[in-house]
């Protein structure tokens, strides 16, 4: 059917790509709603349970751990496995997690569902497959592939929370999982239609490629399949550009997903902002995060990408230290969502250009696995540590200060790299003794 369907397309002078471009789009976008839908729970879970929010961040923050690490062995995953059966498989096991903790009624069974088989299976739908397919599919256009996706997985967590807000409040949390199940199960029929591994199965070259490149055959067993991550983190190791890039990514995460996504209906609460207009405004963050984050990618395929970090970053920073100074009421909150959904997720089309440029298209899926994990993990630090705050001070706010200066940081790291090699040719790796 993908065969026909390829020729169907190319006859009207559309690339089969963005066929494929729309089953990922599609399964980030579901598999997002399920991560977001944490922030929705933290109060329900502690009222029905009585769990502490600490308690309740703690299964957030494993899963955000996993979901991180997870990224440089699901690029070997996909490359062992294809893209098809490692997103079936992912998509399977979110359901199944989301739809088993309908049932949990003790907190290890909220670490072991939320934190390990959630965390697990979308990790290996995260930025990394969006990264995985733009590399494989697509020369030209390869930023805005990567702005599309990044969108659709930072909008999806964002998107869905009023209608998840408000059908915890109507009906209860159950209800609202059952709903992101069902995104889910929509997603997997997508994939089976639309997604093919390489382009070459369909006798097709990447868009903007010079010709049919045939699939690299998958070498050695199981245990060389989970080497191969190591190996790629030994080698990119011993380059200064990847540290910078993953110290810089751990900051975007925890400026983001763990402080902001998990935390902000709880922290709108603290100043008496109910959680339908608090994921309201979460969900005009998404909106305006889809038109930053696209726009990132084209700029990203013509600019100077450390320079575009630097703003990036320096202006995400300056929004979360003028937070704390708002009132958190409409029109500062409004202004606020839009100035800090503009550069919600905007840090990733540079920095997949950055990795593919210094280490290789081959090696990018590997490479930007492991700095993707420094962005899980700064993600579940700050949702750790804002759920302890909260419970030990009663306030976020020292979170927002302390996000804000990191954030600060990060744009003075990036311009620490040397201006950009090349794509294709690798960073030279310092000789080692």
């Amino acid at each position: 059917m993908q065969a026909a369907l390829a020729r169907w397309l190319s006859d009207r002078k559309i690339y089969y790509g963005w066929a494929v471009v729309a089953a990922t789009f599609a399964t980030m976008l579901a598999t997002a709603g399920a991560m977001g839908s944490a922030g929705v729970l933290l109060a329900p879970l502690q009222a029905e349970f009585g769990w502490s929010n600490a308690e309740v961040s703690s299964a957030m923050a494993l899963r955000l751990v996993l979901f991180g690490l997870m990224g440089p062995f699901a690029a070997a995953f996909m490359n062992h496995f294809g893209l098809r059966r490692v997103v079936s498989v992912a998509l399977l096991m979110i359901g199944g997690g989301l739809a088993a903790s309908m049932l949990m009624t003790e907190h290890w069974q909220l670490l072991l569902l939320w934190g390990g088989v959630v965390g697990l299976g979308t990790g290996m739908t995260a930025l990394v497959l969006g990264a995985t397919v733009a590399t494989r599919w697509f020369v030209r256009r390869r930023g805005l592939v990567v702005g599309l996706m990044t969108a659709s997985n930072a909008t999806g967590q964002l998107v869905f929370l009023p209608l998840l807000a408000a059908l915890t409040e109507a009906i209860g949390w159950r209800a609202a999982l059952a709903f992101v199940v069902a995104m889910l199960l929509l997603a997997l029929a997508l994939v089976t239609l639309l997604m093919r591994d390489h382009p070459a199965e369909l006798g097709l070259a990447p868009l903007g490629g010079s010709g049919v490149v045939p699939p690299a055959k998958p070498k050695g067993g199981l245990l060389d399949l989970l080497a191969s991550p190591l190996r790629a983190l030994r080698e990119a190791s011993a380059s200064r550009a990847f540290w910078v890039l993953f110290g810089t990514f751990f900051i975007c995460g925890l400026s983001t997903n763990g402080l902001i996504q998990t935390h902000w209906v709880s922290l709108c609460g603290d100043f008496g902002v109910a959680p339908v207009g608090a994921a309201g405004m979460l969900a005009v963050i998404g909106l305006f995060d889809l038109v930053g984050t696209v726009a990132s990618g084209w700029l990203a395929d013509r600019y100077d990408n450390r320079w575009l970090l630097f703003w990036f970053y320096g202006l995400r920073g300056l929004s979360l230290l003028y937070l704390p100074f708002t009132e958190f009421n409409l029109i500062a909150l409004g202004f606020f969502a839009v100035f800090y959904g503009l550069d919600w997720i905007a840090t990733v089309p540079p920095t997949v250009r950055l990795v593919a440029e210094r280490f290789g298209a081959e090696r990018a899926g590997l490479v930007f696995g492991w700095v993707f994990a420094g962005h899980q993990l700064g993600a579940a630090t700050a949702a750790f540590a804002a759920g302890s705050a909260r419970s030990a001070f009663d306030t976020y706010l020292p979170a927002l200060f302390v996000a804000g200066g990191f954030c600060l940081l990060a744009a003075l790291m990036v311009l620490s790299l040397r201006r950009p090699v090349p794509q294709n040719v690798t960073e030279p790796v310092p000789a080692r003794a």
